[in-house]
């Protein structure tokens, strides 16, 4: 049976878990519940949105996406990815347009899930990954200086040029204060962990600056002065109304959060895999994610995915079925209904400092230095994503980057497909074609085509074989090595036939295989040219090309 849309979950219940192993995912999903805790709050704030979407997309998509997904141990939620994408969309089109925009995501996504194409986003170009995930950790560093130095701006520009500019002019009311609680959470996040690994340093950060602040009257923002009370309760879903002329205007936001998205979740699950030598389903990973985000936008959440850091968190715990994902989104639920009305005390500058060090987890600085010094290509892909994320935008920057990597990638492809002219380029033929070049006419060329026949070679393929200075009796193309011919390399061949039946030469294709065969057939190359003249040993099309006639 295909267990490729059936979600890892319904397999490991039929298998069974063990008293220990579900033991052990009941603690592993308490300690990730606690840890995303904080950066569900935090990346919600960064989005302009208020705190409360941030826990109720991490409990409503955490709870789909380890029920239906295809990892055992994906955690899912808000990530420091959309950070970026959804404050733009806020920006523009207000929380009703994020959640039409998200709504309209997780369709898609499933879309992507449906058509298999689970295993081709695997193939996005490295360097455009780190070019646009280094982007978004820049901005995110960059939206956190007004809390981080307490400067109290309460409209900062999106723009990142511009909101530096503002920072500069606004320098002199810094507060040292904020600096100081800011300081001392990025500190207790980065040590904590040599002293002991039970207790997440970004808790102990949030207890004790909130206490201090609530206790002695620090003058520092909090979660209250901006936003006011955390709601303890879920809101009742709504289903967004969508028409033709919303999905015209939220298309292309939607695309850029289903992409993103889709990518983040099934690298997530790829390290994640490595991890625990497992194999992911990855089709039934991005059907789960595309119901993830419907829920979450009709329960007023954010675009949600696999979460690498919380994910990876969960497979240090001993986590290693979504059991561990549902108790993780159980447990912020119970933390929701509890004790949401205390977290409104939560200091700004404590969360600037939680996200400052996403920021720098997520910058991918190494993996950014190591490759400037690799090829060029690698590097255009890299900068360009990079500077767009940055300097425009990130639906431009992966529209833009995608593009350009196709472009790239063709090039490369164009430049793999070799085109020999066997009988003129002093190849050794004997070793090349067993003896048969000895049977060959000298009036007869012979080309050799290796790589696929597509769009990116047509063009070389077709001047190569027609600009030839002598006039042979025939032409074979020998095409044994050949793939796959797209529609344009079908064009390309078409014409070199009709070129040279024009002057009466006779081209002769030798080495095509059935289905290549058959698809000559369905591209109409029959009628210009005879089954007589297609052959699928190389000695048959040498024979017909000796013959004094046609």
């Amino acid at each position: 049976m295909n267990k490729e849309f059936i979600p890892k979950l319904f397999s490991i219940l039929k298998e069974g878990v063990s008293r220990k192993q579900l033991q052990k995912d009941l603690i592993s999903g308490i300690i990730v519940g606690i840890v995303a805790l904080p950066l569900a709050i935090a990346f919600a704030i960064a989005s302009g949105v208020s705190p409360e979407k941030g826990l109720v997309t991490a409990i409503i998509a955490g709870i789909i996406i380890s029920v239906f997904g295809g990892s055992r141990v994906q955690i899912g939620g808000p990530t420091g990815a959309f950070i970026v994408i959804v404050y733009g969309i806020v920006q523009q089109y207000g929380m009703d347009g994020l959640t039409i925009a998200t709504f309209m995501a997780g369709f898609i996504i499933i879309g992507f899930g449906i058509a298999r194409l689970g295993n081709l986003l695997k193939f996005i170009p490295y360097s455009l990954i780190v070019g646009f995930t280094s982007g978004i950790a820049l901005i995110i560093f960059s939206s956190q200086v007004n809390d981080f130095l307490g400067l109290h701006l309460t409209k900062v520009p999106a723009d990142f040029i511009k909101k530096w500019e503002l920072y500069f002019h606004s320098i002199a009311n810094l507060n040292p204060y904020a600096i100081v609680i800011s300081l001392l959470t990025i500190i207790t996040i980065i040590y904590l962990p040599k002293i002991t690994n039970k207790v997440p340093g970004s808790i102990v950060a949030i207890l004790i600056s909130t206490i201090a602040v609530a206790v002695y009257g620090i003058p520092v923002d909090t979660i209250e002065s901006n936003f006011g009370k955390i709601p303890n309760h879920l809101s009742l879903p709504t289903i967004p109304h969508v028409d033709y002329e919303t999905i015209k205007s939220l298309i292309q936001p939607a695309f850029a959060i289903a992409l993103l998205g889709s990518i983040e979740s099934l690298l997530s699950a790829v390290v994640s895999d490595g991890m625990i030598g497992g194999k992911h389903r990855s089709n039934m990973e991005l059907i789960a994610q595309g119901g993830a985000n419907i829920a979450s936008s009709i329960f007023g959440g954010l675009p949600a995915t696999g979460a690498i850091a919380r994910t990876a968190t969960n497979v240090k715990n001993g986590g290693r079925t979504p059991i561990a994902g549902i108790v993780h989104a159980v447990v912020l639920l119970s933390i929701m209904l509890l004790f949401a009305p205390y977290a409104k005390l939560i200091p700004m500058p404590c969360l600037a400092g939680i996200l400052m060090v996403v920021a720098y987890n997520m910058s991918e600085w190494r993996q950014f230095k190591s490759l400037l010094s690799g090829n060029r290509i690698d590097i255009i892909i890299l900068l360009t994503t990079f500077f767009l994320t940055v300097i425009f935008d990130l639906v431009i920057a992966i529209e833009v980057g995608i593009v350009l990597s196709s472009f790239m990638f063709m090039k490369r492809m164009s430049e793999s497909v070799n085109i020999q002219n066997i009988t003129s380029e002093g190849i050794n033929g004997e070793d090349l074609f067993d003896n048969e070049l000895k049977d060959l006419s000298k009036n007869v060329l012979l080309y050799e085509i290796n790589g696929p026949l597509f769009f990116g070679a047509a063009r070389q393929f077709q001047e190569t074989i027609i600009n030839t200075n002598i006039k042979p009796k025939a032409i074979i193309i020998r095409m044994r090595y050949v793939p796959l011919i797209d529609a344009t390399g079908f064009q390309s061949l078409k014409e070199i036939i009709k070129s040279y039946n024009s002057r009466n030469i006779n081209v002769i294709l030798s080495g095509v295989s059935e289905d290549l065969l058959l698809e000559l057939e369905k591209n109409g190359l029959f009628p210009i040219l005879g089954k007589e003249f297609i052959f699928d040993d190389i000695n048959l099309a040498i024979k017909k090309s000796n013959e004094g006639s046609f």
